[in-house]
């Protein structure tokens, strides 16, 4: 007996819901359909289908059996597309999410340069800072800077870490005074990344424990970009990734604060969904993210920047 030629029969015996279907699907006769669903009930011990004249339901066996079945061709034809797609150059479309400022600030040069390299890929980039589900929006892969993140429909590839920064322009420090203790936020006008609606509590690790503050949200934005702008021009503090401020302390419009407190850092991730993991498209461009990464220093001592080499 063939097993995979039974398992196959048997279950487009199921999917097709008559052994008549089944053998026009698979080009054989339908004695031969039944044949090969026979020998394997015979070969498993059980019977795998209930027969009438009008359709075929599984045992409960042949539930159990059948969804086996699925997982075996499933992977089985993930093994042969992965091994065909190593023979061929990468090509076809890549739909690509990502956030804003690091979108603006790193993206271009790099995307250009892996098309450059591949050049039968074609790239959608969509640049937002909202969380994006890649299954639900059809996503090929999204780029996320966030805190751990876990899920079992997705990988989750972890990029390169990123520090942030507290800080603020020197005109709102000279009007408000500077803040030498965390608890000191309480009195200052800070600004955060997200909605007003659900408050903000800021993260900081001092002598090896984690302490969270209750800041005064004055403005709030989905944006780094924005807030980094917005405390630029006095308008209060802020906690923002180095990458985004970097430019902004070096020329002192911006002033980093309370540095004997370290703030958690965050971490660059690629997700994309399970069924994507043998997309040779998503595979190199992860590799080439982690590649481009590693060429620049994502934790230079003074600002974090994301600059190259």
């Amino acid at each position: 007996m063939d097993k995979f030629e039974s398992i196959h029969a048997f279950t487009q015996v199921v999917e097709e819901g008559s052994f008549a279907a089944a053998a026009r699907k698979m080009q054989l006769s339908r004695s031969a359909v039944n044949k090969l669903v026979i020998a394997l009930e015979k070969y498993l011990g059980v019977p795998l289908l209930y027969r009438t004249t009008r359709q075929v339901t599984l045992t409960d066996n042949g539930q159990a059996f059948y969804e086996r079945c699925l997982d075996i061709l499933h992977r089985l034809e993930e093994a042969e597309f992965s091994i065909s797609e190593q023979q061929t150059e990468p090509k076809g479309n890549l739909k690509i999410n990502a956030p804003m400022s690091f979108g603006l600030s790193f993206l271009g040069a790099k995307i250009a340069e892996f098309m450059t390299q591949y050049k039968q890929v074609k790239i959608q980039l969509t640049l937002e800072d909202r969380f994006v589900d890649p299954i639900a929006e059809g996503y090929d892969l999204v780029i996320r800077i966030s805190l751990p993140l876990k899920s079992p429909s997705l990988i989750v590839h972890p990029i390169a870490t990123i520090s942030r920064v507290i800080c603020a322009a020197p005109s709102y420090l000279n009007n408000r005074g500077i803040p030498t203790e965390i608890e000191d936020l309480k009195q200052h006008s800070c600004m955060h990344y997200g909605y007003l609606a659900t408050g903000e509590r800021w993260p900081f690790i001092y002598q090896g424990e984690e302490r969270l503050i209750s800041i005064d949200g004055v403005f709030c934005s989905n944006n780094g970009e924005v807030l980094r702008d917005a405390a630029v021009n006095g308008l209060g503090i802020v906690m923002l990734p180095n990458f985004i401020v970097e430019q902004d302390l070096r020329k002192g419009n911006l002033q980093v604060l309370l540095s004997n407190y370290n703030v958690p850092e965050l971490t660059l991730y690629v997700v994309y969904p399970v069924s994507s993991s043998i997309s040779k498209k998503v595979k190199l461009f992860t590799q080439f993210m982690q590649q481009a990464l590693d060429e620049v220093k994502c934790q230079d001592s003074e600002t974090g920047t994301l600059k190259p080499k």
